[in-house]
């Protein structure tokens, strides 16, 4: 082994041994409901120089220790609890994604495309898998991510391996996709916003970003490649898989009947993509928002995401439990239903302690405020256009490490930066797209994400032992080297002229 590979073990094992000493995430989210109680206390009553950019009001640190405020906190800790968005995703999704787990299909599916996947290629194209799904919104996580781990351990590899690249992808390359998704036209929107500040005519295309982030597809994919492959994979060499081996995919061969009954789901789930496609591209489909848009976040379609998911395999999942003979009856198909929940109970505790000091944090401002006063330094550093880009990449890095919601930091700095840069010459596309490479790059090493501790979860399936030092370590290479290569593949791009999207790169006149 190399010193430069020894020296980063030893750095990795240190990051790991850290963070493992940082207790359970629902303590630490306790904890840091706490910590937020306390500042917004103390500073309260401080005048803060900040005015925020969508209301114009100057922003205040709310006391949230006041006798209204923890009031209130009780009286709405159900509602916060049950409006916490990844919960009903990940539970709805795993409802149906449980049962096309436990009858098998998936299984197949899995041992069926590693016969014609070579070993030397299951790592790409894992992670590009991972890549479009988030065409479906936040599905990845509750689908591809745990299908990362089976997949390598079914093929003989370390299944926290397959869990981190599938990660990488997933949220790591968040704005990296070759295919359009809901969350262009919503970042689009908030740019064009802040640049009408400046000028009220202009009008950006919701794929303003596309020609880009197709492009950092192929950087993430390869990224991930060479750092799982080589840095990640040897490192959990010396991890030993110690979970239950009840729960662990089967490495048999596939069988006559069970490939009948793959193939028969999967004729099921075409069979409904089809169906979806004639619906959604009928005249006047009621999939669509009232001006015609399908990818609009408005649109029944895009609202109906997870559902879908739900169906897609819930319907094939049934179909070849009972072909294969995995199901015989209903109770079957509820038992593997009734499991999944019991799996994602843990979840269910953290998530709970998760929702309340996001809402807490929020209520505070104290998000607002660590946004705006790091956007305000940066803007006033009055730097060049290269030099402020990466800087926003970093800032943007930082910032999701507290505020994890892409649209709530963009809705809060894009009126700051978006107009300043305008008047530097440089279009809102390109800030756009290095908040974009920002916000997905630390997305991997945050426990405060809402899906962190889903993804503990999934690592502590094969290594029991794993806890959030175990996953920050394994991610950590990933974040370090997007950051920096995917902000210089950023400027390369920008400085060689070559259009981030459809309909972009107009240069605006200094001043």
């Amino acid at each position: 082994m190399s010193d430069s590979s020894s020296l980063l073990n030893r750095m990795l094992d240190k990051v790991e041994k850290v963070g493992n000493k940082l207790p359970d995430p629902a303590v630490m989210f306790f904890g840091l409901l706490i910590i937020v109680w306390v500042f917004s206390f103390l500073l309260s009553g401080v005048q803060f120089d900040a005015i925020h950019p969508l209301t114009g009001e100057n922003v205040e640190v709310n006391n949230l220790l006041s006798g209204a405020a923890m009031a209130d906190f009780l009286a709405n800790m159900v509602g916060t609890f049950m409006g916490f968005a990844p919960l009903g995703v990940v539970l709805v999704a795993m409802l149906g994604v449980g049962v096309a787990e436990r009858s098998g299909f998936i299984n197949v599916a899995i041992k069926l495309m590693l016969n014609v996947t070579p070993k030397l290629l299951l790592t790409p194209v894992l992670i590009m898998i991972a890549i479009v799904s988030h065409t479906a919104v936040d599905a990845g996580y509750v689908l591809v991510i745990p299908l990362g781990g089976v997949i390598f351990y079914a093929a003989g590899r370390h299944p926290l391996a397959g869990i981190a690249a599938a990660f990488a992808g997933v949220s790591g390359g968040f704005s990296a996709n070759f295919v359009p998704s809901a969350v262009d036209p919503l970042l689009q929107g908030f740019t064009q916003s802040a640049a009408q500040i400046l000028d009220p005519s202009i009008q950006l295309n919701p794929l303003n970003n596309y020609y880009f982030t197709a492009m950092s597809s192929i950087i993430v994919i390869l990224v991930g490649w060479y750092l799982t492959d080589r840095v990640i994979e040897p490192r959990l060499s010396k991890t030993p898989i110690d979970g239950d081996q009840d729960d662990m995919p089967a490495l048999d061969d596939v069988t006559p009947r069970d490939r009948k009954a793959f193939y028969s789901g999967v004729v099921t789930m075409v069979v409904g993509l089809v169906a979806l496609y004639f619906a959604a591209t009928a005249e006047n489909t009621p999939l669509a928002d009232p001006t015609g848009e399908l990818a609009s976040f408005s649109a029944p379609l895009m609202q109906m995401i997870v559902p879908l998911i739900f169906l897609m395999f819930i319907l094939p999942g049934i179909v070849h439990g009972y072909v294969s003979g995995n199901f015989t009856n209903s109770q079957d198909v509820i038992r593997a239903m009734t499991k999944s929940m019991e799996d994602m109970a843990y979840y269910m505790v953290m998530a709970f302690f998760c929702a309340l000091f996001i809402k807490a944090f929020g209520d505070s401002n104290l998000g607002i405020l660590l946004s705006i006063k790091g956007a305000t330094f940066l803007s006033s550093l009055e730097l060049s256009g290269g030099v402020t880009m990466v800087g926003i990449i970093f800032l943007v890095a930082f910032i999701n490490l507290f505020v994890g919601s892409a649209s709530a930091k963009w809705a809060l700095i894009s009126p700051i930066f978006v107009p300043m840069l305008m008047q530097l010459g440089y279009s809102p596309d390109l800030t756009q797209a290095a908040y974009r490479v920002g916000d997905s790059t630390s997305n991997i090493i945050t426990p405060l994400l809402p899906y962190f501790p889903l993804v503990v979860l999934y690592c502590q399936r094969y290594v029991k032992g794993t806890g959030i030092g175990s996953l920050v370590a394994l991610m950590l290479p990933f974040t370090v080297s997007l950051l920096v290569l995917w902000s210089a593949f950023l400027i390369i791009y920008w400085m060689l002229g070559i259009p981030l999207g459809i309909q972009s790169n107009y240069i605006y006149p200094a001043g």
